[in-house]
């Protein structure tokens, strides 16, 4: 079962991510070295290298695999990046940004999430990683600012406490919209300007919280 896995990883690097445009080294290589199964509930780990979003309960998904790829290139990470993810989920978006970043703070709302992702990641030996429970909307204030924060739930519009947590020359990636369709955003913060640009439609679910919804 577990060649079955890797096969699968391998194949899923190469034909929905290689093949689709996704040109960075080091993402490809989070990619095929971190095992999505593991994330997921055990009756749909079978699932885990298609292309699809899947439920993981408390009415949350583990994302598509592309887009967690499309919004991994595009934050451009060195490896050198304090990290601020917005949606621990289950955990495996967690994992990849522990293999780009120098330190991943990722904060979820709620706890049985939490509690599950931590657990994963530790049994992986992941070590730069801090999870909190609280307000994602909001940021975490005590540990910013962030070189690059990706947020992995939709807003109805940009939370102003984020981008005030991004670092100069920081990035910011998140969905955007009022409808079940919204739009990617990338934002750059240079001095006290903040530059917007539109990327890709999209579907995620909503972010809650006092700056994304109620």
């Amino acid at each position: 079962m577990l060649q079955k896995f890797f096969d699968e990883r391998k194949r899923m690097v190469e034909h929905q991510l290689r093949a689709r445009g996704i040109y960075d080294a080091r993402v490809l290589a989070a990619f095929e070295s971190t095992p999505r199964h593991l994330f997921m509930p055990p009756a749909l780990r079978k699932l885990a290298y298609e292309d699809h979003p899947h439920p993981i309960g408390f009415g949350q998904t583990i994302s598509q695999p592309y887009i967690v790829a499309y919004m991994l290139q595009a934050l451009e990470l060195t490896g050198a990046e304090r990290v601020l993810e917005v949606g621990t989920g289950s955990g495996y978006q967690t994992a990849l940004l522990s293999a780009l970043a120098l330190e991943v703070h990722s904060i979820e709302l709620i706890p049985a999430l939490a509690d599950r992702a931590e657990q994963t990641l530790a049994d992986l030996g992941v070590k730069n990683v801090l999870i909190h429970i609280g307000d994602g909307s909001q940021g975490w204030l005590e540990s910013a600012p962030y070189d690059a924060i990706i947020v992995s739930a939709a807003a109805p519009r940009v939370p102003k406490s984020l981008l005030e947590q991004l670092s100069d020359h920081g990035r910011m990636i998140l969905p955007i919209g009022v409808s079940e369709f919204q739009e990617l955003e990338l934002w750059r913060r240079e001095g006290d300007a903040y530059l917007q640009e539109v990327l890709l439609p999209v579907t995620f679910v909503r972010l809650r919280g006092k700056e994304g919804y109620e």
